[in-house]
């Protein structure tokens, strides 16, 4: 692009994260379309696209079942259901003068033979010659072709020279062909290219790729990383007077993973550096005691911390856990949450307003806009993966409002019940420091997990009553509120009826997400306080809710449920002494995929071993929920497949900044400039 493209065309590209010349030539393709050869109608493989070759005989619109253009050439019908007249008329001079017409499509059996539908297509004279290699296909946008887009790309090619990013050194000790030729061919294969090379993506042009590619993702995330450290931050006490008597007074021993995760959370605080770590362990493993920890360092200090839950149930949670634990010590705490009326929120307002350690406690209602801290030096993130980058980010915010004496840029732990995959960690967390508690509790009962079909609902019924005869609780999950569109969903309401009229005796209690505040606080406090054995709940108990005596746990249509959902649902039990018990009611017949998430289920108890399981079986966009960022960074590499690259990139973007931090942010500016607003601030 010498000239600056139209406006119309500059919006288009512009969608695609092209501005730039460079950003075209980095546009790489999706896949590539073999249309080196042709194959006749009555061959072609079942499932896979062919070009085939066809003399025009006759082209008509039809109108059943409904308006479409029929083109009939030799062996072969060609249907476009939305079609423009200027196409019917090329077809028919193509029949008139009988040329040929050449379409790349799958070829189906229909009411008239071999036929294809709306495939793309040229129409050519007999003896034209075929392409020499692989045809690529560009990911691309609305009223944009491949056709225009291939020139564009190609065109961009030929107008820039694609200077190498890497030094010398690098490029051979990771054994990387240059980057200009391996951008080139990948844009212009070869005729004698390895084909199925280039379409797996395995040949040592996509190589190099995808090393770029990780390696701007690994620099972007260091040079975040190395930015924060160069603000300031106020550095907390690991040894206060608060923190020492809280540490005295602890009714149980920390494990060693604990001890461990406390250690780095206290070094990292007393650092003049904003703290950016992400505290990670199984359900159950006691991440909020560090939280804790963590919060009254900052109290000892005479600031204030804040601790963001997704969800008012886990806020609440944690309201009751930081009350017992803080409460004794005289530390202030705020509670602020959606829904408060307005005389309380005025009230809490004016507590984080004033001076002195004070410990927040709420949900999204901590970063709206009315909401400001006087000295907030902690910020604190539970179940991390629930929010957006902008709204953890929003939180830390808060803190940087500077008024005399206040530390510039908060502290920030994340914490995560849902273990993050090495290969994630490596490439998606790269810019953080993790702690990691990998041991549960002593005196945690074990879970045993079951899978029951639905039609012996009998049978767990009865082992309800049993436990509940024996002074025991337990939970019935559903999937979904009211009846949906997915028909024989059972629903929550019509469980809580059901079990009601089953289980004559028992108390029955329904808890959903879309209860007021203050009846959903009082039905999960009737479960506390044992005055219901049994709760019907959705997905709100994922987190945050901890009843010793609840032990067992039936899970309706698990079969609907996502691996990491099932295993944090199951940590809701087995938090006693008591042995826990999880039954998963599943519908048959099941899916492959629903067959395979309920055997990881029910073969491991292990957060970490399943969290790697689930990555493989959903991939990495849909196991990052709403992180995002960083998501979309990675187009060409896969975390999974590639991971011996992520090693090699990880370990290359420390060198890079050390030897030649121009390279790296030149490099960085190739492969990530027009999808900056991802990266973390």
């Amino acid at each position: 692009m010498k000239r600056a493209p139209p406006p119309a065309l500059a919006k288009k590209l512009a969608r695609l994260g092209i501005r730039t010349r460079e950003d075209l030539a980095v546009h790489m393709p999706l896949r590539y379309e073999d249309e080196t050869r042709l194959c006749a109608p009555e061959s072609a493989p079942a499932g896979e696209p062919v070009l085939v070759e066809a003399r025009v005989e006759r082209a008509d619109v039809a109108y059943r079942p409904r308006r479409q253009l029929v083109v009939h050439a030799e062996g072969l019908v060609l249907r476009f259901l939305n079609f423009y007249g200027s196409q019917l008329k090329a077809f028919q001079r193509a029949a008139e003068q009988g040329r040929l017409v050449r379409a790349y499509g799958e070829v189906r059996p229909g009411f008239f033979g071999a036929e294809m539908v709306h495939p793309r297509y040229r129409i050519v004279d007999a003896g034209e010659p075929l392409p020499t290699a692989l045809t690529p296909i560009y990911p691309t946008t609305a009223s944009l072709s491949q056709t225009d887009l291939r020139k564009l790309v190609l065109d961009a090619l030929n107008e820039i020279s694609l200077e190498e990013t890497l030094p010398h050194g690098l490029l051979a000790k990771y054994q990387l062909m240059g980057i200009a030729e391996a951008i080139r061919a990948l844009h212009r294969p070869a005729p004698d290219a390895d084909t199925a090379a280039l379409i797996g993506r395995t040949s040592r042009e996509w190589r190099r790729v995808k090393f770029d590619e990780l390696l701007a993702q690994q620099l972007s995330m260091r040079m975040a990383y190395r930015a924060r450290r160069a603000r300031s931050a106020l550095a907390l006490p690991s040894g206060g007077p608060l923190l020492k008597r809280f540490l005295g007074r602890l009714p149980f021993r920390l494990t060693r993973a604990q001890r461990k995760a406390m250690a780095e959370v206290l070094r990292d605080l007393a650092e003049p550096h904003p703290m950016q770590r992400l505290l990670q362990g199984d359900v159950g493993s006691g991440k909020t005691i560090i939280a804790a920890i963590g919060c009254l360092a900052a109290a000892d200090a005479g600031c204030q911390a804040a601790v963001m839950a997704p969800t008012e149930i886990l806020a609440e949670q944690n309201l009751r856990k930081f009350s017992e634990w803080l409460g004794p010590l005289g530390v202030p705490i705020a509670w602020l949450r959606g829904g408060l009326a307005a005389p309380e929120r005025k009230r809490v307002a004016r507590m984080l307003q004033e001076p002195g350690p004070l410990v927040a406690i709420g949900t999204h209602a901590l970063f709206q806009k009315q909401v400001g801290f006087a000295r907030l030096a902690l910020a604190i993130v539970d179940e991390q993966h629930r929010f957006g980058v902008q709204q953890r980010l929003a939180l830390r915010r808060k803190g940087e409002t500077r008024p005399a004496g206040a530390a510039p840029v908060p502290h920030q732990l994340m914490m995560s019940a849902t273990p993050i995959p090495r290969t994630l960690s490596m490439g998606y967390y790269a810019d953080l420091d993790v702690s990691v508690i990998d041991e549960l509790p002593p005196g945690r009962g074990a879970v045993t997990t079951r899978l029951v079909a639905s039609g012996r609902r009998a049978e767990v019924l009865a082992r309800i009553r049993a436990a509940c005869a024996e002074g025991q609780q337990a939970y019935w999950v559903c999937p979904v509120i009211e009846e949906s569109k997915q028909g024989d969903l059972q629903t929550a309401i019509d469980t809580f009826e059901l079990l009601q009229a089953e289980l004559k005796g028992l108390a029955v209690g329904m808890l959903h997400g879309r209860l007021p505040v203050p009846e959903k606080a009082q039905v999960m406090q009737d479960f506390i306080d044992k005055k219901t054995q049994v709760l019907v709940a959705t997905t709100v108990i994922e987190v945050g809710v901890d009843v010793p005596n609840a032990s067992l746990m039936v899970i309706e249509h698990a079969e609907r449920f996502g691996l990491a959902q099932l295993h944090q649902l199951r940590g809701r039990i087995g938090r006693g002494a008591q042995t826990g018990d999880c039954i998963l009611l599943y519908a048959a017949p099941l899916s492959d995929a629903a067959r395979a998430r309920l055997k990881v289920i029910f073969e491991s108890g292990d957060g970490f071993s399943i969290a790697e399981q689930d990555l493989r079986l959903r991939g990495p966009g849909e196991y990052l929920g709403e992180r995002q960022s960083g998501q979309l960074l990675l187009r060409y590499a896969d975390l999974e497949r590639d991971e011996p690259l992520v090693r090699d990139a990880r370990e290359a973007a420390e060198a890079l900044l050390e030897q030649d931090p121009q390279a790296a942010r030149r490099h960085v500016e190739r492969w990530l400039a027009a999808r900056a607003e991802y990266l973390r601030a």
